[in-house]
């Protein structure tokens, strides 16, 4: 999903393009090695990082209203739990427009409460199976009652400085790598890759898992 030009027929581009790029490789695309400027891209300043000195740090660039990051959720969550000890794994929501907002305060709150793991697969079901819209605070807090969560808790985290502080840096962070469309992932703090650099979301694990070996050579 493109950050820029939100119309109707930007976004129905975008979808398009990302089915074409869940498509699997050929194999002569999986033969080639991945080119800074071709697959991925080197950041002129680093960006922030959240991991520890001995570890390489990967970020997935997502939005719960994507098609593209709905269907990459299952490969990077499979991907996600089989990498070394030295990566560490996070998530971050991005928020290109206003009403991206909820959503992004949505994950964190989750994540404050312990519930990612049972609830983040849920919040995609909701809005691209159930087609709710889950573009309000309303809207995400009768969502998040719906699954047992405790309403008052929910409100109270949701408007918080923590939850509010996490999604300014999250802003932020997509605008250090300067990314322009999700899903897309950042290594490191340094590299940044995505399906339209590397072809389609599984090359660009393939490349993330080259930038992670580019990362450890250059501690």
């Amino acid at each position: 999903m493109q950050r820029r030009q939100f119309s109707q027929v930007a976004v129905s581009a975008a979808t398009l393009a990302g089915l074409a790029a869940a498509l699997p490789v050929t194999s002569r695309a999986q033969a080639k090695p991945p080119a800074e400027g071709v697959d991925y891209l080197q950041l002129d300043k680093s960006a922030p990082v959240e991991a520890a000195a001995d570890k390489v740090e990967v970020v997935e660039f997502f939005w719960y209203s994507c098609p593209h990051c709905n269907v990459f959720e299952p490969q990077f969550d499979a991907w996600a739990k089989k990498v070394p000890k030295d990566v560490s794994v996070r998530r971050v929501p991005v928020s290109f427009r206003p009403d991206f907002e909820p959503q992004q305060r949505l994950y964190y709150v989750l994540e404050a409460l312990g519930k990612v793991d049972a609830l983040h697969k849920k919040v995609f079901y909701a809005i691209h199976v159930e087609k709710q819209a889950l573009n309000t605070a309303e809207l995400v807090i009768a969502w998040a009652e719906k699954q047992g969560l405790n309403k008052a808790k929910f409100s109270e985290l949701y408007n918080s400085f923590p939850v509010n502080l996490k999604a300014r840096k999250a802003t932020q962070l997509q605008d250090a790598f300067k990314v322009d469309g999700v899903p897309a992932l950042g290594v490191a703090g340094r590299y940044y890759t995505s399906g339209t650099l590397a072809g389609n979301m599984e090359r660009a694990l393939t490349v993330t898992d080259h930038l992670i070996a580019l990362a450890r050579k250059s501690k």
